[in-house]
């Protein structure tokens, strides 16, 4: 997964995050990629942080989609 904007020329850096599902714990594959100038900067760290409290595995991504699509207003 890419975090931020990368431009056409610029450098990639890629790096693994210990990622974890919010809701069921799984542990998850955590390769990322990321500008080699906005991998050093506090927006990255503030992206990252986020990334993290609000991840969701493939499961429970797909059952939180699920559980909203059969959701009917009358």
């Amino acid at each position: 997964m890419i975090i931020g904007k990368i431009k056409k020329n610029e450098k990639k850096i890629k790096f693994q995050l210990d990622l974890f599902c919010t809701k069921c714990g799984k542990s998850v594959p955590g390769g990322m990629q990321a500008s080699e100038n906005y991998y050093d900067s506090d927006s990255f760290k503030i992206e990252i942080d986020n990334f993290k409290r609000n991840y969701l595995c493939g499961i429970c991504r797909d059952a939180k989609k699920i559980k909203e699509k059969k959701v009917t207003y009358f």
